[in-house]
């Protein structure tokens, strides 16, 4: 068939686009990001793929295109949207066309959940590719030592598929996966009622459903399945994993399966990346891997683009992170991490204006009983990558807030960082979507 991927730079429309062409569909598709100069390396991959990267000035798709993928951050009426519906070509959200790959043929992995989706899923694919077990895996970031757009690996069809599946638009509940994770359900992307709803029925149609017992939603949200396996922090369950170090620059727990100890020693710190693992573990072993050798392969992981990534350290000892983090508890598992080195001089974006205005409560209350007194926090301004959304709301509501230092462009921020930061200080880059902040936490390893 021939594919039109509108949106084909965002971290989930890359790795499906690389798919279809990798199964011997014709693709092309369009960015904003590519319009504005950025992102050459991902557009460069893309072409070098044989993918046709195209101008998103309403001149395409053209007559001839099958099946149009749009992403959730391409409003409904651009004028690619509405060329496609004048040609009557078939249009298909990005989770749709993700759930169709994971439901047809081979057993079908969707890693769920409001946070550490990412990181599993790259840890299972680690897994799975150390221990030569074939399989497709699609997420929404790249391993570290890989780099790109996406987490991304073909296999021919009727090979395991391990996808990242996100509650974000809605679209959970059309997976029926042959193996479902749920890995905990916090309020982001909308609120807990909502979200429920969602995560039931995304349980329901799944065979198997991999649970964190340490979440009670996740557990209520899967109650009543008969194939149902629990792991986490919880010591009644199949997978108990205990915690022995969450850091400062590893981290070490012990899981127990069966009559088994499977040793975990992570090149990441974090409690939540134990957690992480541990979901990995079980999933790689109903996939088949050795229990054993699936741990130990994951004290080589090189952990996943913008999670916990760190940048460098410089003479002084200031350690330089980068991360993904955008909700209340993303943040708080990316600072918790970093204060077991030290201070930590946190600094976060919003990564849009509706983020920003649902996350502001939420925030506001975070910060200062997240923040030790030696720590020091400062918000940049809001993300923007265009488009008609309402801009009512700015980064320097957030600070004021949270009586934090505010700083509208990365250039400005950099002054600050310079007369803030000491010797053995953490400091943390914090924020989605926008592809600039690798380059801001570049910046700063570079100043200090």
């Amino acid at each position: 068939m021939r594919y039109h991927f509108s949106g084909i730079a965002g971290a989930g429309m890359n790795p499906l686009a690389r798919l279809m062409a990798a199964w011997g569909h014709a693709v092309q598709g369009s960015d904003r990001s590519f319009d504005q100069g950025h992102q050459a390396d991902a557009k460069a991959q893309l072409e070098a793929l044989g993918i046709t990267v195209v101008t998103q000035d309403g001149a395409h798709p053209q007559a001839g295109v099958e099946r149009f993928i749009y992403s959730a951050a391409v409003e409904p009426d651009t004028p690619e949207v509405r060329n496609a519906e004048r040609l009557g070509i078939e249009r298909l959200a990005r989770p749709a066309l993700l759930a169709e790959v994971v439901n047809g043929g081979g057993p079908g992995v969707a890693i769920s959940g409001t946070s550490g989706k990412s990181t599993t899923s790259g840890m299972v694919h680690w897994i799975l590719r150390d221990l030569g077990i074939a399989h497709t895996a699609l997420g929404g970031a790249a391993l570290a030592d890989v780099g790109g757009s996406g987490c991304f690996q073909a296999a021919p069809q009727g090979a395991p598929v391990v996808a990242e599946a996100c509650e974000s638009d809605g679209t959970l509940v059309g997976y029926r996966a042959g193996i479902g994770l749920i890995h905990n359900i916090t309020r982001d992307h909308g609120e807990l009622d909502e979200l429920r709803v969602q995560f039931r029925t995304f349980a329901r149609q799944a065979r198997t459903v991999l649970v964190n017992a340490g979440c009670a939603e996740s557990l209520a949200a899967s109650d009543g399945h008969p194939d149902r396996v629990t792991y986490g922090l919880h010591g009644r369950c199949d997978l108990p994993l205990e915690i022995l170090s969450p850091g400062p620059h590893r981290a070490r727990g012990v899981v127990r399966w069966q009559d088994r100890e499977l040793d975990l020693d992570l090149p990441q710190p974090g409690a939540h990346n134990l957690e992480n693992a541990c979901a990995a573990l079980a999933v790689a072993i109903r996939l088949g891997a050795d229990p054993v050798a699936a741990a130990a392969s994951l004290a080589r992981f090189p952990g996943v683009f913008r999670r916990f990534q760190v940048v460098g350290t410089t003479d002084t000892g200031i350690r330089i992170v980068d991360d993904y983090a955008h909700n209340g508890d993303k943040i708080r598992a990316a600072v918790q991490a970093a204060q077991a080195g030290g201070r930590v001089i946190a600094v976060f974006q919003p990564h849009g204006f509706g983020p920003a205005r649902f996350l502001r409560p939420e925030l506001k209350e975070l910060w200062p009983r997240l923040l030790r007194p030696q720590d020091r926090l400062a918000i940049l301004g809001i993300f923007y990558a265009g488009g008609t959304v309402a801009q009512d709301i700015s980064g320097r509501d957030l600070a004021q807030d949270a009586d934090a230092h505010y700083a509208e462009r990365h250039a400005d921020l950099l002054p600050w960082i310079a007369e803030t930061a000491q010797p053995g200080d953490t400091v943390l880059i914090m924020g989605a979507r926008d592809p600039r902040l690798p380059a801001l936490a570049w910046a700063v390893h570079g100043l200090l």
